[in-house]
């Protein structure tokens, strides 16, 4: 197993990109470019050149550092199939059909469309690390802004069967505001309280709240835990299929 540093990148008010640098190779990778300028410093810090990027989806809080990126270093752009044309300098549309690699190791190519239709999540099984973008988040998941809650919450549960000590890294730091959000709903769920507890303590210190884990996002997420029967009384929806659960906790989300 090739050793690998991860390196979180904070941009703009709330972004995160991630650089993966494999130290054998010398070779780096990031997900997602919401902002040149403070990958550029942190690559120039560390003495990286940067090799490849891969896009989760085409929003441009996440793409909109990709031709700076490119013209400085020449890396290549690796981004979803179905969103290539929307993607700025793309070299390589990707799928689950894909065979990708980064440093001699197999990336995983998940579709978890919902936030937008072609959204992608990159499991890399050497790092038992997935990068999620909008889709997954630390005690929350992203806006459905093209797709549909079926579509969102299927995307969610195939983020979910990974192995429950695989590493999340996702897009943006909410996780404080959505785990209040989440004390709305199960306050008794006691991994959840010591959670926030956790997240209000490192948001104090200025320190990020990632990664979390899928075991952890299991016991604390309500958009994992929409089996929970406190989640579905307080809805007052004891019996309803988990998708429409689901759809219920988004649109609360959405107003909160």
């Amino acid at each position: 197993m090739q050793p690998c540093e991860l390196v979180l990148i904070p941009c703009h008010a709330d972004n995160y990109a991630v650089l993966i640098h494999a130290s054998e190779t010398g070779e780096t990778a990031l997900i997602d470019a919401p902002d040149a300028v403070p990958i550029e410093k942190e690559l120039g810090a560390r003495g990286w050149s940067l090799k490849q990027i891969f896009v989760t989806h085409h929003h441009g809080d996440h793409t909109a550092g990709n031709m700076a990126l490119k013209d400085r270093y020449g890396c290549a752009i690796a981004g979803p199939e179905g969103e290539d044309e929307r993607i700025p300098g793309l070299s390589q549309a990707v799928s689950p059909k894909s065979s990708l690699t980064f440093a001699g190791q197999r990336i995983e190519v998940l579709e978890t469309p919902g936030h937008t239709l072609g959204h992608l999540t990159y499991y890399w099984p050497h790092l038992a690390t997935a990068f999620t973008g909008d889709t997954l988040f630390s005690l929350g998941c992203g806006r459905i802004f093209e797709g549909d809650a079926a579509m969102m919450y299927a995307s969610l549960q195939k983020i979910a069967r990974l192995p429950g000590e695989t590493k999340i890294y996702c897009g943006h730091e909410y996780t404080l505001a959505n785990g209040r959000f989440a004390l709305t709903l199960e306050p008794e769920n006691e991994a959840l309280q010591i959670r926030v507890a956790e997240v209000e303590k490192l948001r104090a210190a200025g320190m990020a709240t990632l990664p979390t884990t899928i075991e952890a996002e299991k016991r604390t997420n309500p958009f994992l835990r929409t089996a929970s029967p406190h989640i579905r009384a307080r809805l007052g929806l004891p019996h309803t299929p988990d998708w429409q659960v689901f759809a219920r906790l988004r649109d609360l989300k959405n107003r909160s």
